[in-house]
């Protein structure tokens, strides 16, 4: 039987887990960050920040790293004020102490605006994603979504604008019109096979 190690070595940095005792030194629950971050992109961080930036007019490293990504945005702050910025007045109160539950009263105020801004709820996050940096790509998908949104609030937006909705007015005399055509459409059906080809009156037999 293999010996079991009193002190079996410290998981790899980037692994998360808990401590079982009772089973001689065996991880479970066990969280690769590397997995959650995986598809977290430094160039698209760095286009959130640059974005932020140039709204805000607020000077700060505007590097995709993710260290530098999370620490500048971890408070919430900076999110909020980005949401007055695009719409003033939006955030009443935006609390500048570093106490965990402040910042996250901060972070939670800029999703609920998010949203009411026209951010879709699977392209938010979660507070913890951003305050306890469980998924910080999630974060980057949130500000992607809400600067494509920007030019809304006259400010400039991050890659094409969105497509706006095409709504066309007919007149009456269109919608009859249009009807006219689908109902001879209709008729010029008759005798047509499964294929829609028309090989005009069938024989009986």
């Amino acid at each position: 039987m293999p010996q079991s190690h009193p002190n079996p070595p410290a998981p790899p940095p980037a692994l998360r887990a808990v401590w079982d005792g009772k089973s001689n030194g065996a991880w479970y629950g066990v969280i690769f960050e590397r997995q959650i971050n995986s598809k977290y992109s430094d160039e698209l961080a760095q286009e959130c920040l640059e974005w932020i930036k140039v709204v805000t007019g607020e000077n700060f490293n505007t590097s995709g790293d993710m260290d530098n990504f999370y620490e500048i945005l971890k408070d919430g702050t900076l999110l909020c004020r980005l949401i007055n910025t695009l719409q003033p007045g939006s955030i009443k109160k935006i609390n500048e102490s570093q106490m965990a539950f402040k910042c996250m009263e901060n972070i939670d105020a800029f999703l609920k605006n998010a949203r009411t801004m026209g951010v879709p709820a699977q392209e938010t996050f979660q507070t913890v994603d951003l305050w306890e940096r469980q998924n910080l790509n999630s974060v980057v998908i949130c500000l992607q979504s809400l600067g494509r949104k920007a030019h809304n609030y006259g400010k400039p937006s991050i890659g094409p604008k969105e497509a706006e909705k095409n709504v066309r007015q007919f007149s009456e005399e269109q919608l009859r019109a249009g009807q006219g055509v689908i109902s001879l459409q209709y008729g010029s059906n008759k005798g047509a096979n499964q294929s829609g080809i028309n090989f005009g009156n069938t024989r009986h037999m």
